[in-house]
């Protein structure tokens, strides 16, 4: 049986990947992860480190060059020595 969280945690959580457009459970990953580098185990430090990271993906700039979106554009965008290349079936 999985474990009861607290309520406000897991909004903090869906918030967080919501902000991030990643899933619930990598939102949960992201916390978990940094809060054992930082060495929090209980269920107020893993809010503070929760609400933090909310608080630092919000203040990412939404529009221009620095976005996440613009960033996954420039990674997709063929190089110039493959862009005929074609995956034989």
């Amino acid at each position: 049986m999985a474990a009861m969280q607290d309520h406000a945690l897991v909004k903090i959580y869906a918030e967080l990947a919501s902000c991030l457009s990643i899933s619930l459970a990598s939102a949960r990953r992201k916390v978990e992860l940094t809060a054992s580098r930082e060495e929090v185990r209980d269920l107020e430090g893993r809010k503070a480190i929760a609400e933090r990271l909310l608080e630092a993906a919000r203040s990412r700039p939404t529009e221009g060059e620095n976005t996440s979106g613009s960033q996954l554009d420039r990674l997709l965008e063929a190089v110039a020595s493959e862009e005929n290349f074609m995956v034989e079936d």
